[in-house]
């Protein structure tokens, strides 16, 4: 069976097929319109007005900095009473032995769904913590600024507008939704063995997943992500003999600890080149009574006149496939294996965020969601480059669900006080997003 028909089921409808794929699979071809049901839930946004806008700054207002446990509670709280408005039941999933807030799930199971179950995940925490001094919700002209307004508050409003939309027009009578909003999707609690347990079995639980992180806009082109890069770290440790410089190289006391971190950084640099793979080295320290914290906070001491018994780096790995993944861990730990006379040398890896492979499945998601868009008169949608985005939680389902990331605002200068959304794509997004779920949720099996 092709893909989309894994996806979706043969019981699809013709007209929606068409709509889904006819602009992307054959020349020319003119999307199909909206059913009547469709346009039904498209007007109900457009009757929101600036409901989407008012709901967003009303969070963002709300500092909810990854480790400001009660501030990322605080808009759980607020989301909970939203859902629950909308016929969802509402649990969170307590994370506090983590030092996090809880994650919201809020799900409709009906006995007898209409179509596939569809599973949306965005995040409640934002990287400003509140002594950053970027806390408010700024409104100038068509667009407004603030913390998390795009990354990942901008994702929830649309959300909500497009699931507000469905519930007034009464389409979300037979879908099965959850909604699953982690609390620290900017630095997942450790171990994410736990953190992202029950994200994971919602997403294996799941049809499809809707990741509603930022939506992204090049010179003028619309793409979503089909595939993203993970996140490992890695921390190089190396060891030495103490002594007086003047006997450096000798076979008593060998090269010294900074000597063999420049061999392992410079074979790092010279032969782990490959496509779609990044490695990077974000610190380096070397000298004696060297220090460094989980922060990133370090500190050595040293003289010109003495052999460096100490040296660390640390720096992260960016792979889009756990296989490669895999190969670059091993090459790297044959080079750290060759350490200079007087030298030990190991290095850890930890993983935070794995690969999000592109496939077949997640290729059908962008087909339809771009069908959806021409349904709607707006611009077609191509897949974004997985050197384009950061890692993310959907990748974390992605390996059991067929996933596309990027339904949320548009804006920029995400992570930065530069933050902005553009306020007119609330709305879009919310019309992208609502009849890209009501296709999903009103196919037969």
């Amino acid at each position: 069976m092709a893909p989309l028909q894994r996806l979706l089921g043969n019981g699809l409808c013709a007209a929606i097929v068409a709509g889904a794929l006819g602009a992307v699979s054959v020349a020319g071809a003119a999307p199909v319109l909206l059913t009547k049901a469709e346009s039904h839930v498209v007007q109900a946004i457009d009757a929101q007005g600036n409901r989407s806008a008012q709901m967003l700054e009303r969070i963002v207002n709300i500092n909810s900095g990854t480790f400001n446990p009660a501030g990322v509670q605080a808009v759980g709280s607020v989301l909970e009473s939203e859902f629950k408005a909308l016929g969802f039941q509402v649990r969170f999933v307590p994370m506090s032995p983590l030092g996090r807030a809880s994650h919201l799930i809020a799900e409709r199971s009906p006995k007898k769904p209409s179509g596939k179950k569809v599973l949306l995940i965005g995040h409640m925490d934002t990287v400003f913590e509140p002594a950053s001094g970027f806390t408010k919700y700024t409104h100038v002209g068509d667009t407004a600024t603030g913390p998390g307004v795009v990354d990942d508050k901008g994702g929830i409003a649309v959300m909500l507008s497009a699931l507000q939309a469905l519930h007034a027009t009464g389409s979300l009578e037979r879908a099965a939704i959850t909604v699953f909003l982690t609390a620290d999707e900017e630095s997942p609690g450790s171990p994410v063995s736990i953190s992202r347990r029950e994200f994971i079995q919602a997403g294996q639980r799941a049809d499809a997943t809707l990741c509603f992180e930022g939506a992204v806009r090049i010179d003028g082109q619309d793409y979503i992500s089909t595939a993203r890069r993970g996140f490992t770290g890695w921390t190089l440790n190396v060891t030495a003999h103490a002594g007086h410089s003047g006997a450096i190289f000798s076979e008593s006391l060998g090269d010294g600890a900074i000597y063999e971190m420049s061999r392992v950084l410079t074979r790092f640099h010279d032969e782990l080149h490959e496509p779609e793979l990044t490695y990077s080295v974000g610190l380096a320290l070397g000298g004696d009574d060297l220090r460094l914290d989980a922060a990133g906070t370090g500190s050595v001491t040293g003289k010109t006149n003495i052999i460096p018994p100490q040296a660390r780096a640390i720096g992260d790995i960016r792979a889009l496939k756990p296989e490669q993944l895999l190969r670059v861990k091993e090459k790297m730990r044959l080079i750290v294996a060759e350490s200079l006379n007087g030298t030990q040398a190991s290095i850890e890896f930890v993983d935070e965020y794995p690969p999000m492979a592109p496939t077949p499945g997640n290729e059908a998601l962008l087909a339809i969601y771009d069908g959806v868009s021409q349904s709607l008169g707006f611009k077609d949608v191509q897949a974004l480059d997985p050197m384009l985005r950061g890692a993310g939680d959907s990748a974390f389902v992605a390996p059991y669900v067929a996933t596309v990331s990027g339904l949320g605002a548009m804006g920029e200068g995400s992570h930065s006080a530069r933050e902005a959304v553009e306020l007119q794509s609330l709305s879009m997004q919310a019309k992208r997003a609502a009849v890209m779920i009501y296709r999903l949720t009103h196919v037969k099996n």
